[in-house]
């Protein structure tokens, strides 16, 4: 147990870039304005929250969506809670080398997990560029 929670609050380079939580926020808040509004106009019922750590069982993780697409969402789409974006500071700051990194790899974090409210999947993001 001591050693996987070494490994994921030290990174492999042995560096950690500092970054407060506010700082982060306000990078993904940069990284939302930066969507295209014809494509904000379109998404519904989403939330975005930034998280310090992912999940135990996944902790390189950066982004996560959960919820229904919106290509999935059909008439009986109604009454429910908002889809979920969380964005991860810790996997972000511990896999880059500097700011313009984190700033760089935040939005294209956060244009991953929109895609998915969008019903993009994985592989489709990849052969984008937003892997």
């Amino acid at each position: 147990m001591l050693m996987t929670l070494v490994r994921m609050v030290v990174p492999e380079n042995g560096r950690v870039l500092e970054m407060t939580r506010e700082e982060f926020e306000e990078l993904v808040a940069e990284a939302l304005d930066r969507i295209p509004p014809e494509l904000t106009r379109l998404m519904d019922n989403v939330a975005v929250f930034v998280e310090d750590e992912p999940p135990a069982e996944d902790p390189e993780l950066l982004g996560l969506y959960e919820g229904t697409p919106l290509t999935d969402r059909g008439e009986w789409y109604a009454g429910v809670l908002p889809d979920r974006i969380t964005i991860y500071r810790g996997p972000t700051l511990r896999m880059c080398d500097s700011r313009e990194d984190v700033v760089a790899e935040t939005e294209v974090t956060v244009v991953h997990e929109i895609a998915h409210h969008f019903g993009i999947d994985d592989a489709r993001l990849h052969a984008l560029g937003y892997g």
